[in-house]
């Protein structure tokens, strides 16, 4: 139960965080959307090493919450860079933040799933003990950052889009002689 709570505080802080750096509520949350995409790997990890479902396990997807969101961070924060100071179109700015920061994102990736591998591995004494820690990181960030470099520039693209045409709508409805445009 206590580790439900400090799950669910490490969401509402890393969204607050995130609040505040990107000034924006939906750039958070669309961050966010990363998250849930850790639990594939989370899961085939644990199943691929026999691992169980255990405290480490859960201390391991607390810890995934503010590794997870970094690639995404890194992603979104690039594009919009890129639309505000280079004049992009969501499009353009998304293929630009994508192919300039998959290096950055994968190298990240890499370092931290290399870097936990002996753990994961139960390698040394009362490691074997911290392993489902290890593992459920290496599988959630693994599954996350494959699937984010997809996922979160789509759905930023899908919203940057929609959130133009709401716009479009609002500025079209104030325009002097809508209504006899609409038939009203």
């Amino acid at each position: 139960q206590e580790l439900r709570w400090g799950l669910l505080l490490a969401l509402v802080l890393v969204y607050m965080v995130m609040s505040g750096q990107f000034e924006s509520l939906s750039d958070p949350l669309l961050i966010m959307f990363s998250l849930p995409l850790a639990v594939v790997g989370i899961v085939l990890s644990l199943w691929l090493t026999g691992s169980t479902f255990n405290v480490n396990s859960f201390i391991g997807i607390i810890l995934l919450t503010g590794i997870v969101v970094n690639n995404a961070i890194v992603l979104v924060d690039y594009i919009n860079l890129k639309m505000r100071e280079d004049g992009l179109s969501v499009h353009d700015a998304v293929v630009a933040g994508g192919s300039t920061r998959l290096r950055p994102i994968l190298m990240t990736t890499l370092t931290t799933v290399l870097a936990m591998l002996p753990l994961a591995m139960g390698l040394g004494e009362g490691s074997e003990v911290q392993a489902p820690l290890a593992r459920v990181v290496i599988g959630g960030l693994t599954s996350s950052t494959l699937i984010t470099l997809v996922f979160i520039p789509a759905v930023y693209a899908a919203v940057k889009d929609w959130q133009g045409v709401k716009l479009w709508q609002r500025k079209i409805a104030d325009l002097p002689g809508h209504e006899r445009v609409a038939g009203k």
